[in-house]
């Protein structure tokens, strides 16, 4: 089954944990670990919220907002598409991931 893993920590603070703290598990390893497995299909990066543009329909009105729609110090700062045998298998990569450890990782189904 896929699943879409959004990485989501307090933009602040999230380079700093990823350059300071030592009891983060190695991104490198985790990834590493997870081609060998063969269950990532994608894993990337966003930029920071400021740069998204948020896109509502209203009335035939297209209202364009800066930055992202939902107001809060955590946001989405990253993806991965897995494809695991089930949830369990999910849920252990996604508490591998070093996000993991000062953010949260929400896991969730794909439609098929």
């Amino acid at each position: 089954m896929r699943y879409l893993l959004m990485i989501s920590a307090d933009e602040a603070t999230a380079n700093e944990q990823f350059a300071t703290r030592k009891d983060l598990p190695d991104f490198n390893e985790w990834m590493a670990d997870l081609e060998r497995r063969g269950v990532i299909e994608l894993h990337a990066g966003l930029e920071m919220s400021p740069t998204a543009t948020t896109v509502r329909v209203r009335e035939g009105e297209v209202l364009l907002t800066d930055g992202p729609f939902a107001e809060g110090r955590e946001q989405i700062g990253g993806l991965a598409l897995v494809n695991c045998a089930d949830l369990d298998e999910a849920i252990t990569i996604a508490a591998g991931h070093p996000a993991s450890y000062f953010g949260q990782v929400e896991i969730r189904p794909l439609r098929p």
